[in-house]
């Protein structure tokens, strides 16, 4: 049997063309349509919105009850301590004559108050009723004095710890040591450079005041005196002189054995009278002319220093 490859393919084209164009037909009929509807006013916004089914809720309350059956014990009270309590008599709202709203089953689960002062009253008709059953099972409820516990955590384990946070307190110390060191250290040259600026304006204003001087500018001498204030110590000279009266014992025992004092320096110098005076002058005195048996010779001989070898031997001896 022959097939003609051509007139398959062929035949192939013609059915894409007529299912093309059927297609585009749907497509201009359902165009046509909405656009019908639209003007209509049949088309709304928010219709075509998907609608999740509604939750199928089962409460399988037998299932759940059989659940509870089979994890539930029967273990003594003891290994369970548990209690169910309504809570306690409100003492408060009874003598105020209010009846209290656990009474009446009104609680408002959104009033924070009103919630946890049932919560605190309920914990206390549990405390009340736990205590007794605790003494009757010989469970302890206080702690005796001389009660020790054993630590989850090992004292070796407890050591490296405290190693750690010692050493980290120790680092924060160090930085803050540093911290106050670099802040030291820039206050110190801040104090050390105002220290220059002022020496050396003192010292510029020292060289204009004596180049004042020297130009015959002034004839004060008070930038000599450096840094002290000659007003203040004028002051205190003159409040030492006001309190001062008269000479002290010291000094009038000086003047009455060495006298008053007075004028001393110049008074050795030659005048015209004294120079002219040669009254006083002995020839023989003044060129040493006394005779070899004086008493200046004989001096002279007893004062007369050893020789070195002489002076070694009164050593050595």
């Amino acid at each position: 049997m022959i097939i003609d490859r051509s007139s398959m393919e062929s035949a192939e084209e013609e059915e894409e063309e007529v299912l093309g164009q059927s297609e585009e037909e749907n497509s201009e009929l359902s165009d046509n349509e909405l656009q019908v509807a639209f003007a209509k006013g049949l088309l709304k916004p928010g219709m075509n919105v998907l609608v999740a089914k509604p939750k199928k809720i089962v409460n399988n309350t037998e299932g759940l009850k059989g659940c509870l059956a089979d994890f539930r014990k029967e273990l003594p009270w003891a290994e369970r301590l548990d209690l169910t309590n309504p809570p306690a008599e409100d003492i408060i709202s009874k003598a105020e004559g209010k009846v209290p709203n656990a009474a009446n089953g009104d609680i408002n689960a959104d009033d924070d108050f009103q919630r946890e002062m049932f919560f605190y009253r309920q914990a206390q008709a549990t405390v009340l009723e736990a205590l007794p059953l605790l003494k009757k099972h010989n469970i302890f409820t206080k702690r005796p004095e001389d009660y020790f516990a054993e630590m989850a955590k090992s004292d070796q384990h407890m050591q490296k710890i405290r190693k750690k946070l010692i050493s980290k307190q120790m680092i924060i110390e160090k930085s803050e040591k540093a911290k106050k060191l670099r802040e030291q250290r820039k206050f110190g040259k801040k104090v050390q450079v105002e220290v220059i600026q002022k020496r050396q304006k003192e010292k510029k204003a020292m060289m204009s005041a004596v180049k004042k001087y020297q130009k015959g500018m002034t004839d004060k001498l008070d930038f000599l005196e450096g840094d002290q204030k000659p007003g203040k110590d004028a002051a205190q000279g003159a409040k030492k002189a006001m309190n001062k009266k008269g000479p002290n014992a010291k000094r009038k025992f000086k003047d009455q054995k060495f006298g008053f004092g007075g004028k001393k320096s110049g008074k050795k110098w030659n005048t015209k009278e004294s120079f002219n005076d040669v009254s006083s002058f002995r020839a023989k005195v003044a060129n040493a002319k006394a005779g070899k048996g004086g008493k200046k010779g004989k001096v002279g001989k007893q004062n007369k220093r050893p020789g070195k070898a002489a002076r070694k031997k009164m050593k050595s001896r």
